[in-house]
C-alpha cells in the first residue's frame, strides 16, 4: 500500500483523511503500509519519515501483514493490523536514531519545520538524518517498536506451518541456490 510519492520526492501525508460529511472537518488520518509476512528479511521495510509535527494526535500509521492464502498461490490473505499513534511512532523513531541505536557517524536529525496536521503537497513534511549510507532511517520495525507484534505473526499457521518455518524455506530456496546448498540442513 504505497503512499502518494511526488515527481519531486515529496509525499503526501496520510494516506486516508476520515470526515465529517457534513462539514468536511477531519477526524482521522491513517498511514497505510503492506508487509509481506513471507519477505526474506524477516520484518516489515517500510520507512515511516513524516515529521510527528505532521500528525495529528489522534492520526494512526498501520502495517498490513498479508499472504497468499495457499503460501505460494492464493488471493490475498490480510492478518491483524499493527496500530500506533503516528505522531508518537514520528518521535520514538526520532529518539531511538539518536539516542538508542550504536553508530559512530552522526546522530543529527534535520527535523521538518513550519509544518502542521494534514500539510498540502507543498509541504515538506520528511525528516532527515544528518547522515544515513544505508537509508534505513524512518524503519520503525529496526527501532524494536513493533518487536512484540513480530514475534505474535511467527506463530501465524499458514497451512499448517508457522509462518517463520515458511519464511526459513522459501529463503533456503532463492533463483541463486544451488542443488548442494538446497541439499543443507537449513534448521540448526
Amino acid at each position: 500500500m504505497p503512499s502518494t510519492v511526488l515527481s519531486d520526492g515529496r509525499r503526501l501525508f496520510p494516506d486516508v483523511l476520515l470526515r465529517k460529511t457534513s462539514s468536511g472537518e477531519i477526524l482521522i488520518g491513517i498511514e497505510l503500509k503492506g508487509w509481506y509476512l513471507l519477505a526474506k528479511e524477516a520484518e516489515p521495510s517500510l520507512r515511516f519519515q513524516t515529521s510527528a509535527a505532521a500528525c495529528s494526535k489522534q492520526d494512526l500509521i498501520v502495517v498490513v501483514p498479508w499472504v497468499l492464502g495457499n503460501v505460494i498461490s492464493g488471493s490475498p490473505v490480510l492478518f491483524e493490523p499493527f496500530v500506533e499513534s503516528a505522531k508518537f511512532a514520528a518521535a520514538y523513531r526520532n529518539h531511538h536514531w539518536q539516542y538508542i541505536r550504536t553508530t559512530k557517524l552522526p546522530k543529527d536529525i534535520k527535523i521538518a519545520d513550519g509544518i502542521s496536521p494534514y500539510p498540502t503537497k507543498s509541504d515538506q513534511i520528511l525528516d532527515k538524518p544528518v547522515s544515513d549510507g544505508g537509508g534505513n532511517f524512518g524503519r520503525l520495525a529496526r527501532t524494536g517498536i513493533m518487536d512484540e507484534y513480530m514475534e505474535k505473526l511467527d506463530d501465524v499457521q499458514l497451512c499448517g506451518i508457522k509462518s517463520a518455518y515458511w519464511r526459513e524455506f522459501l529463503k533456503t530456496f532463492q533463483e541463486s541456490t544451488t542443488d548442494i546448498e538446497a541439499r543443507t540442513p537449513w534448521i540448526d
